[in-house]
């Protein structure tokens, strides 16, 4: 902190708990309390980047339209996605609301405050794997899956198991916004099995199952027609073949 001694006397660290979770692209809260009295000040900024603000707030929130100075020093990465609980200042509440969350914005964050009182918060984001998709084209089988955050595994399975080979190469991509796409294929040899492929992070894992292979088969309809001439005393036999692939 750089205003006056209050930042500097008496300040003691108080770490809690982790913010983790499921939260990309929506809002998530950092906690943060203090003993509540004249002449409040509250500031947060990330410790895993500069120094810049994240959010403060002395008397009055310092980010508003009319203190385009201040607005000018904090952290444009947070620019117009960080608020307080401006009805709960006055009771202790220091809590920071940060909407539109990325990946980029896990880290620490340390929150001050005019009492000395200093949380540390860490937090970790996650995307879910949540969806995983698969599909047959002739004789190979691919699996997908996108969006997903940390990087995540693949793996393939077959019911009953066997000894088929599955070997597992899956190509992974990640996104401007840090997330990942998995994809893998592989060629199924054997059409009797029930394919399974299973994308996981430390956080969740989703299964998709392919219950049967289509095999690629030919059947032949052979149908009999008869016409009989009796003026004649003739019957004449025609045979259609038809191939159904």
């Amino acid at each position: 902190c750089d205003d006056g001694p209050s930042f500097i006397l008496m300040l003691f660290a108080k770490t809690v708990n982790s913010v983790e979770g499921n939260i990309l692209y929506n809002s998530c809260i950092l906690p943060c309390s203090f003993q509540s009295g004249e002449g409040v000040v509250i500031h947060w900024i990330q410790m895993t980047t500069s120094n810049n603000p994240v959010h403060v707030y002395r008397n009055k929130d310092q980010f508003t339209h009319q203190h385009q100075h201040f607005r000018a020093l904090q952290d444009q990465r947070f620019k117009n996605r960080t608020s307080l609980f401006q009805d709960q200042i006055s009771g202790g509440n220091a809590s920071l609301q940060l909407s539109g969350v990325r990946i980029q914005d896990q880290g620490r964050y340390q929150c001050t405050t005019m009492d000395g009182m200093r949380n540390t918060q860490p937090s970790v984001f996650a995307a879910p794997v949540d969806k995983v998709d698969i599909q047959q084209v002739e004789n190979r089988i691919t699996c997908s899956s996108e969006g997903i955050y940390p990087q995540p595994e693949l793996t393939w399975s077959t019911s009953p198991p066997s000894n088929v080979s599955l070997e597992n190469n899956p190509t992974v991509q990640q996104t401007e916004q840090l997330l990942y796409n998995i994809n893998s294929s592989l060629i199924a040899s054997v059409t009797d099995l029930v394919y399974s492929c299973t994308v996981s992070t430390r956080t969740n894992k989703r299964t998709a199952t392919l219950s049967s292979i289509q095999a690629s088969s030919c059947t032949i309809f052979c149908i009999l027609y008869s016409q009989c001439y009796y003026t004649v005393s003739t019957c004449i036999f025609m045979f259609y073949v038809y191939y159904v692939i």
